[in-house]
């Protein structure tokens, strides 16, 4: 298939969502409004900076920043307003932070399907590769099913790549648990494990047929161009600045157009 037939088909897979916002933003009376809804970890729940949280008796857990304003399904709502001025657009947010693949298919009834999406945005792979090489296979079937669930619910879909994790310990991170975590992300990195996870991402979309909007290519691409792609992380591990939530966003907007 040619680039340019594969755009096509991309945008042809987001036709409904696309016809739905056009017939909203000219005839609002006459037209239900959109649906848009995320489904994900704790990047998409809107999760930034993570301090440890400290007591006279030392660490104890940890103090995570919320905004879920500055991520990228609150951007996708502004952009696509701006654009379909007069559309209700309904963004239905059901990442949660800590999550997996398997978890997201098992919560799928509850936090998603009963507000009918009509486009559904689907990113995993942080948690799961902690699991290592042999839960690459049930990342894989997981990602799978859900995508078959919300295909039958009537909803088309995008599968998201998430960025990639550190590549070293950084200098500012805090507290010893949060510098082990980053001793393991990096090595897992610098083994390929996460890449391979990010692999059978690829693969689930091109087995069930959907768009692929794959931030992890452009990350490491910056990577590979040298860029401290770990300076791009809030907290150093495994969440975007909020200025590379933009990133995802313009992305997103890129598949969902099929450009």
């Amino acid at each position: 298939m040619s680039p340019v037939a594969y755009r096509m088909k991309e945008k042809e897979m987001t036709a409904k969502t696309l016809n739905k916002l056009s017939l909203k933003n000219t005839s609002a009376f006459s037209n239900p409004p959109v649906t848009i809804g995320f489904l994900g970890d704790s990047v998409t729940n809107g999760c930034f900076e993570v301090h440890p949280a400290m007591t006279e008796h030392g660490e104890s857990g940890f103090d995570v920043v919320f905004e879920p304003e500055q991520g990228y399904p609150a951007q996708i709502r502004r952009m696509l307003s701006m654009l379909y001025p007069k559309a209700q657009i309904n963004i239905i947010n059901a990442g949660i932070s800590g999550d997996s693949a398997s978890g997201g298919l098992s919560r799928i009834d509850r936090d998603l399907l009963p507000y009918h999406p009509d486009l559904t945005v689907v990113c995993y792979g942080l948690n799961d590769s902690g699991n290592g090489d042999e839960g690459i296979r049930k990342y894989h079937d997981a990602l799978v099913a859900i995508i078959r669930h919300l295909q039958d619910a009537g909803s088309e879909v995008i599968l998201m790549t998430p960025q990639p994790i550190c590549t070293r310990v950084h200098t500012q991170l805090r507290g010893e648990t949060l510098r082990d975590l980053a001793v393991k992300l990096a090595a897992d990195f610098a083994d390929g494990v996460f890449d391979r996870y990010m692999q059978a991402a690829r693969a689930a979309a091109k087995e069930t047929g959907i768009p692929l909007c794959d931030v992890y290519a452009k990350w490491i691409a910056m990577y590979q161009n040298g860029v401290d792609i770990t300076d791009l992380l809030s907290n150093y591990l495994n969440h975007p600045t909020r200025e590379m939530h933009k990133l995802f966003a313009f992305s997103l907007m890129d598949t969902i157009f099929g450009q």
